[in-house]
């Protein structure tokens, strides 16, 4: 067998040992209060349920009011018995539109982020 051949038959074979193809990361499939919805009376907790389970200290809700203000969880937790359920205990809201903003980590040492808007009547 032709030398050429060969090598290009072990260069496959090593790149596809070395190749690190695409791996999925976490993904936000719940939210609530629900991303675009009016709420009232105001949420006592923001919960997050994700695909993936999460680390608990590296996974946070952060809520922003008018003009930017944050207004900070009493809590934030991964849920005991959920893995997936990130959940953030609120003060009360008054009426007025707000942001959550979130980052999350996944067990497999992947970070995600994003964010959604909701309103209190």
């Amino acid at each position: 067998m032709p030398i050429k051949p060969l090598l290009s038959c072990a260069a496959l074979i090593l790149a596809a040992a070395f190749s690190t193809g695409a791996r999925a990361h976490a993904k936000l499939e719940m939210a609530e209060p629900k991303a675009g919805s009016t709420v009232s009376p105001s949420p006592k907790e923001i919960c997050l349920q994700f695909n993936e389970a999460l680390e608990p200290p590296f996974s946070k809700i952060k809520l922003a009011g008018a003009g930017d203000a944050v207004i900070e969880p009493s809590a934030v937790a991964v849920d005991k018995n959920n893995p997936k359920l990130l959940v953030a205990s609120m003060p009360a809201l008054p009426a007025g539109a707000y942001r959550v903003q979130w980052s999350a980590m996944t067990r497999d040492g992947h970070k995600v982020k994003g964010e959604y808007a909701f309103n209190v009547k």
